[in-house]
């Protein structure tokens, strides 16, 4: 793709999500120099996810998970979060549970699973790169994505930032996104990059986030797609100065993945996950 088509793409992507224009160059799609790799998790060992590295999210299991979305998410158990054939599968499935065999049980009619590294590994800056393939499934609802590591922030007034979310009934199209206590989905005014890439579900694609202390730039596979600059000193506009956490996990229904129903019958549905890889500059004192 030649320099001027990349940067009018890169101008109506912007355009069209309200975003801060920039040139693409701008935007690394590799670490850039200087970085150096702080974590990574290869998913090279059979079995349950590594401890060490991560925690399950089941803190609202029993009262109902956000957004209308009707999973159980399970911990420690290998149908819903494995690592097998060197990938992390988080599969979301179409059964009930007992409520003597796991006491947070809500009823729900699926069950998944969603990881994350709080209380583990947290970043402020870096570039990400995670290598995943989405599943297909109408009413599945997959996410690759970061929130705060303090508990006590309250969302969206800490930040969200979304590096891939994808829903089962658009099937190429990916969604990179940021939420603040300005802008955020709650009032219509998230900012937001929709696009579509062929073989999100039969292939492995790589999602990647450049994190400074003054823009949040995003691609897919090297070809840039988001970005969202600092324009003033305001948290409600830019709470993006702490340190945050990665989750990935497989929601079920909900208010944007249940927006087409839920195709039950064609459960389960897996996200794989080749790798997970966090790169910052070496000096705490160098990272801005």
């Amino acid at each position: 793709m030649g320099a001027t088509r990349i940067a009018a793409l890169w101008a109506v992507l912007c355009s069209a999500s309200g975003l801060a224009v920039a040139e693409p160059q701008s935007v690394p799609h590799r670490p850039p120099p200087g970085y150096e790799l702080v974590f990574s998790d290869e998913f090279d060992v059979d079995g349950l996810p590594d401890p060490a590295r991560w925690a399950y999210d089941t803190h609202r299991n029993a009262i109902g998970w956000y957004n209308q979305e009707r999973q159980y998410y399970s911990k420690g158990r290998l149908e819903n979060s494995r690592i097998e054939n060197g990938v992390l599968v988080i599969e979301a499935r179409a059964e009930t549970l007992s409520p003597e065999s796991v006491p947070d049980y809500g009823g729900q009619k699926f069950t998944s699973a969603r990881l994350f590294t709080q209380g583990k590994a947290s970043w402020t800056y870096g570039f990400f790169e995670i290598r995943a393939r989405v599943p297909c499934v109408v009413g599945s609802w997959p996410a690759i994505w970061m929130l705060p590591e303090d508990p006590d922030v309250v969302w969206p007034e800490g930040g969200e930032i979304d590096i891939m979310e994808h829903v089962g009934f658009a099937p190429e199209e990916i969604n990179q996104t940021i939420h603040t206590r300005t802008f955020n989905f709650s009032k219509g005014s998230q900012k937001t990059s929709i696009f579509k890439i062929d073989g999100a579900c039969d292939e492995m694609h790589r999602y990647q986030l450049l994190w400074t202390p003054d823009h949040i730039a995003m691609a897919v596979d090297d070809e840039p797609r988001f970005l969202f600059k600092k324009v003033r000193k305001d948290r409600a506009r830019w709470p993006f100065d702490q340190p945050m956490h990665i989750l990935l996990n497989v929601a079920v229904g909900g208010v944007w993945g249940g927006q087409r129903g839920i195709e039950e019958e064609a459960f389960p549905a897996r996200m794989e996950v080749d790798y997970v890889r966090v790169y910052q500059r070496p000096d705490p004192k160098d990272k801005q």
